[in-house]
């Protein structure tokens, strides 16, 4: 698999976009992790599963480090085998005992949330999902009831950054 770009890339641009592909090649995909800082807590995506399988490349905010790899991965890996996702439809078996749901991201959130993928979507043109994960006691970030902090800790990157492909409470959760 190789990227199309006419781009020049740094040397560091490069050796990333090199590392990408090859966890792509040997992996299926490869997962980026952001440790939190002080704007706000840490995410991880994934990169070469729309160019390798045509699966959505998914996001995961605010999420322990050590678990969001291994959720991105079970994702990839289950779509890749033909499983498709609906949006808003609560899936209880990523984790036992954890339930998440699915959104579409917003194409603005891209260079924050997918940044270091450019280097193999050089111009963007590619779907994204995010996975979204309510608190142990199944509280979900746009609830009026969540605590407070939690909607800015694990945002819904939609436009309007509560859920716009399903209505909570209505078809979603």
């Amino acid at each position: 698999m190789s990227a199309v770009t006419a781009e020049i890339l740094t040397s560091e641009e490069e050796e990333l976009r090199e590392w990408i592909v090859s966890q792509g090649e040997q992996r299926g995909n490869a997962v980026i992790s952001v440790s939190r800082d002080e704007n706000g807590a840490g995410y991880a995506f994934t990169a070469c599963a729309w160019a390798l399988h045509e699966v959505p490349e998914a996001v995961v905010v605010g999420l322990p480090e050590e678990i969001a790899p291994v959720l991105l991965d079970a994702y990839v890996d289950r779509a890749a085998a033909g499983e498709r996702f609906e949006f808003g439809k609560v899936y209880e078996d990523f984790f036992e005992g954890v339930p998440l749901t699915f959104e579409q991201v917003a194409k603005g959130h891209y260079p924050e949330f997918f940044g270091s993928a450019f280097l193999v979507y050089p111009d963007g043109d590619f779907p994204a999902v995010q996975m979204i994960v309510p608190t142990p006691e199944g509280v979900w970030p746009w609830e009026d009831h969540a605590p407070d902090g939690f909607a800015a800790w694990q945002p819904v990157l939609t436009v309007s950054g509560v859920p716009e492909s399903w209505t909570p409470g209505v078809d979603g959760p």
